[in-house]
């Protein structure tokens, strides 16, 4: 579906799921003809799964959530229903994450239909899709509304009580698309005029994104780049540098690098790393185990063939683990970069400036996005784990 547009429900019981490279929040909100909530309700979410011919039905972080609807048991009075997201993390925006709602039949699970909002930048929750009633019939219209200050924005706008919100909390964001086209007369929903949208919040330290046209790109912790030159994306082969030093001369320094191939629902799909040195068909590969961390240069490499990456193939963790139980303290000067193999350029440089007594660490993620781009994100989170089967689902989580 593209923005504003709509599809006639074939299904008496849909379910719409949200889905995107990050744990979500979905939710449902239940609307009278003036756009508002009845009560409270009528906000079905994790803490309320449960409302009038609608339920939330959690994934249990292997699936994505969902918001099921039983149009036949929806009360006369509600027109419109409809589904919400945000990220799960406190203010995390879409951007670079866009999601994809997908309506089903709630009966067979079959698909009926499914929309990703484009053009997403600092919205922190998105109306993704709603359904509603027209001329006595059901139909899903994609809407891929966003606002800068969460669900709560969402909530107070729709007239759900959020006791924490600040008065300006239901000022949306500036829209990523055109409006959607007005609907029919019959029965149709009244829109408040739009309010101005806050001022976008300034970034925290560290975030942001950038592309590779000015060359390389030396990132900080939790910054962002998309392996994007010239407009075109760099679909080809890259290789992950891994490198190290002993913090205290003389002392061996025996660390273990690794990447982690996940799916769009965060499911492991396998893990490449010295006892594993080729997997996804060999469109990921290791360069093998590097015992000291001693010498110059990149101590362990892990070759990736962006372009031969299976299609669910969706987000790979680089990590870094001490199997002796040597602590990140113990260790100087630990890096990532990104190197185009065709060329040998430096594309992109990760520099971890902090540590901790801990035997794993997340250096980087590297995301597929709907566009089918990638973008790198510098992660530097440090996990207590001496395998990468210990980084799984904390790498996951960090998705």
């Amino acid at each position: 579906m593209t923005p504003g547009s709509n599809i006639p429900l074939t299904a008496v019981r849909v379910a719409v799921d949200v889905t995107a490279p990050v744990r979500l929040d979905v939710s449902g909100l239940l609307l009278t003809a003036d756009g508002k909530v009845r009560s409270d309700d009528d906000f079905i979410f994790y803490n309320q799964p449960q409302g009038p011919g609608v339920n939330y039905r959690s994934g249990g972080g292997t699936a994505p959530d969902a918001v099921v609807v039983d149009t036949a048991a929806v009360p006369p009075g509600i027109e419109r229903v409809v589904v919400t997201a945000s990220p799960d993390a406190a203010g995390q925006t879409f951007q670079g994450i866009e999601p994809t709602a997908t309506v089903r039949n709630a009966d067979d699970g079959s698909a009926l239909a499914s929309f990703t909002p484009p053009r997403l930048g600092s919205e922190t929750a998105l109306v993704v899709v709603e359904l509603y009633r027209r001329g006595g019939a059901w139909k899903a219209r994609a809407v891929g509304q966003g606002y800068a200050n969460g669900l709560a924005g969402i909530a107070t706008d729709f007239g759900v009580s959020v006791d924490e919100a600040p008065p300006a909390a239901a000022a949306p964001a500036a829209p990523p698309m055109p409006p959607a086209p007005p609907a029919p007369p019959v029965a149709a929903v009244p829109a408040a005029a739009p309010q101005a949208p806050p001022a976008p919040p300034a970034p925290a330290p560290g975030a942001g994104k950038v592309n590779l046209d000015k060359g390389r790109v030396s990132l900080r912790k939790n910054e962002t780049v998309s392996l994007v030159k010239g407009g075109r994306p760099l679909l080809s082969q890259v290789k992950m540098g891994l490198g190290w030093e002993p913090a205290f001369r003389g002392k061996d320094i025996d660390l273990d690098a690794s990447v982690i191939a996940y799916g769009p629902r965060r499911n492991h799909l396998d893990s490449c790393y010295f006892g594993k040195l080729s997997i996804l068909n060999g469109a990921i590969k290791h360069s093998g185990d590097n015992l000291t961390g001693e010498g110059a240069g990149d101590d362990e490499v892990i070759v990736v063939d962006l372009g031969r990456l299976p299609a669910d193939a969706t987000g790979l963790v680089f990590t870094v683990n001490s199997f002796s139980g040597q602590k990140f303290t113990e260790v100087a000067k630990a890096y990532c970069r990104l190197i185009d193999a065709a060329t040998g350029e430096e594309l992109v440089r990760f520099d971890l400036t902090g540590a901790e007594p801990q035997t794993g660490v997340i250096m980087a993620k590297l995301i597929r996005q709907f566009s089918g781009e990638w973008e790198m994100t510098a992660m530097g989170d440090f996990v207590k784990s001496r395998t990468v089967r210990g980084m799984v689902k904390p790498a996951a989580q960090a998705l």
